[in-house]
């Protein structure tokens, strides 16, 4: 944890460096070789990249450096890695290239309800021209994606895409990708997976997964705020170009309709530092980025389920809350919303008061809120926490949820 926490500037922070932060799914701090790194472009590096000067040389492979480590830890090709200004931004731009592909054919969708609204409204929205648009529905009761509501909503053969969360940033249960994917691959079904509330807790093995999309927020994965998506290059291909039309031969460019944001691109690559530095510091020696990466996700996610539980145990004792999403840490990130007897804007409040950083409201999780028949005008408070959250935080936050509560 020393080691972990000396990567991250802001815990040494005056400002910062006393609170217990639960507010990760939020935006999580940044690491310090992406601080570094983006000084250092600001610095002597913010020019036109790829220009034949020595700062805007620099600047450039810069740029390409984050694409090519960060792909090559995820386990996709070069050029099927896209930067954007936020997973917002590339969903919605992703959505319009499906609303080109789908266009006068009679075709279908399956969106969930279990979504933050990014990855609900794009797709949504086609409904206006002419695209069906299905719901596979959460159990009201537990937020759950059950697989077999899944099968009847593809049986007919007209859906073609499927966009879902990995996993929800209320609900926070992690849904089983792989095999969800695989269920649509068998109807020809392409799969849009929103992977911002899962990404921070280790980086995903992109083809392990199977999907044809993937979509996180670096800044919520210790990086700067920019929104990275991968596309497999037969689908990238297939879709029509949203990018200037001159580069469309390039896939990562397809689907960047903006100029890309240099400094924080090549930023972005501080990530993959800090993913080979914790490898390092575990001794990790030679090895593929897959299989470091692999690593550090496991490592991580075993700190996260250690460290989450207590509070998980401790909400389930009390009968004037509820807890959305598994009981038990292994099934979910660790992302822990409830629903109070009273508003839970106060109580984060509070909470802030007493140096324990998180928030109240919906999140823009309202469809799954409504699903689950919570009260929009009191909210959940959540909690979130990531692989540097230690123990005692989480005994701090208990201490203050026992008083407060």
């Amino acid at each position: 944890m020393s080691f972990v926490r000396s990567q991250f500037p802001a815990f040494s922070s005056p400002l910062m460096g006393g609170h217990a932060f639960f507010e990760n799914a939020g935006g999580s701090f940044p690491c310090k070789p992406v601080v570094d790194r983006l000084h250092r472009f600001y610095t002597d590096r913010k020019v036109q990249p790829y220009a034949p000067y020595a700062g805007a040389q620099e600047g450039g492979a810069e740029m390409d450096e984050a694409r090519a480590r960060l792909s090559a830890l995820m386990g996709c090709a070069y050029e099927e890695l896209s930067f954007g200004p936020s997973t917002t931004a590339n969903t919605y731009t992703l959505a319009n290239a499906v609303r080109i592909w789908l266009r006068d054919q009679g075709a279908a969708i399956v969106v969930t309800n279990q979504d933050h609204e990014a990855n609900s409204g794009p797709w949504r929205r086609l409904e206006a021209e002419g695209i069906e648009v299905r719901e596979w529905k959460i159990d009201p009761a537990t937020g759950h994606l059950d697989l077999e509501r899944l099968r009847p909503l593809l049986a007919d053969g007209k859906v073609k895409l499927l966009a879902f969360p990995h996993c929800s940033n209320v609900v926070a249960e992690i849904n089983p990708v792989a095999e969800i994917c695989a269920l649509a691959r068998e109807h020809g079904v392409r799969t849009v997976v929103d992977g911002v509330s899962y990404a921070p807790h280790g980086l995903p093995d992109f083809p392990g997964l199977g999907a044809d999309v993937y979509l996180f927020s670096a800044y919520k994965t210790y990086g700067p705020h920019q929104g990275i998506m991968m596309i497999r290059a037969d689908f990238g291909a297939e879709l029509p170009a949203q990018g200037h039309y001159f580069n469309a031969g390039s896939l990562y460019k397809r689907f960047t309709p903006a100029g890309p944001d240099h400094a924080q691109i090549a930023a972005s690559a501080g990530m993959a530092d800090y993913i080979d530095a914790l490898w390092a510091h575990h001794g990790g020696g030679e090895a593929a980025p897959v299989e470091r990466n692999r690593f550090v996700h496991d490592l991580m996610r075993a700190q996260e389920v250690a460290v989450i539980q207590p509070l998980l145990d401790y909400l389930g004792t009390r009968n004037d809350v509820r807890l959305l999403g598994p009981k038990a840490a292994g099934a979910r990130a660790p992302t822990v919303a409830v629903a109070l007897d009273r508003a839970a804007e106060p109580v984060s409040v509070a909470l802030g008061a007493e140096g324990i950083a998180c928030w109240a409201g919906d999140f823009y999780a309202v469809r799954p809120l409504q699903a689950m028949g919570i009260d929009l005008d009191k909210g959940v408070l959540r909690m979130s926490a990531t692989h540097y959250t230690s123990a005692e935080d989480v005994s701090r936050l208990i201490g203050a949820l026992d008083r407060l509560l």
